[in-house]
């Protein structure tokens, strides 16, 4: 069994539809957040099936954790790629993980990394950190510090600890104008970020 995290999504519904839509997935949400994996489940297929990134999403943590179903990669590789191919951020994020790991797919370092850096666009910190590690270590992307001192510094502006700290043991290894480069990439991202800023 493998725990992928369900990452709450809040959206202004534009359209009355889009309010139902919403309401069943907030109710597989909650059955999923307590164990009733059924009722997600019930609530989650037909809005993937219909082609709702979110309900898609939902089947990909279903199937991706084993819970209620079988652990199925094939079927959570499917759901979470179709809700990846939307712009669904956390559904990127997933989907490298999966590639970083071989789950359901031949292990792959780049496929990994250009998911992950779909997801840290769009603010996902988990997919911010990836990035930075795999700039950091030159796996699934050219060894870079610039880029991997600025996704660190990303991270830890929206509230990761952890990633302060590796930011900081980078600075380290790094010359006053790759962290004066690093600083302006980073305040550059923020800036054309600041909603996703506001929300921590």
């Amino acid at each position: 069994m493998r725990i992928m995290p369900i990452v709450v999504v809040a959206a202004l519904p534009l359209i009355f539809f889009l309010e139902i839509v919403s309401a069943d997935f907030t109710k597989g949400q909650d059955a999923y957040n307590s164990g009733d994996y059924q009722t997600a489940i019930s609530e989650w297929q037909p809005l993937a099936d219909e082609g709702n990134a979110e309900g898609q999403f939902g089947m990909g943590l279903i199937y991706g954790n084993g819970f209620g179903v079988d652990l199925n990669d094939d079927l959570a590789l499917k759901w979470y790629g179709a809700a990846a191919e939307q712009g669904h951020a956390d559904a990127q994020c997933n989907l490298a993980v999966m590639h970083a790991n071989g789950w359901g797919v031949p292990q792959s370092d780049k496929a990994a990394f250009d998911w992950y850096s779909l997801a840290a666009e769009q603010g996902v910190t988990e997919a911010q950190i990836a990035v930075a590690k795999m700039y950091s270590s030159g796996f699934g992307a050219q060894q870079n510090n610039v880029m991997a001192h600025k996704w660190f510094a990303i991270a830890s502006a929206m509230g990761d600890y952890d990633a302060n700290f590796k930011r900081d043991m980078l600075s380290e290894r790094m010359s006053p104008e790759e962290i004066a480069d690093s600083g302006a990439l980073a305040a550059a991202w923020m800036e054309n970020h600041q909603s996703l800023l506001a929300k921590d």
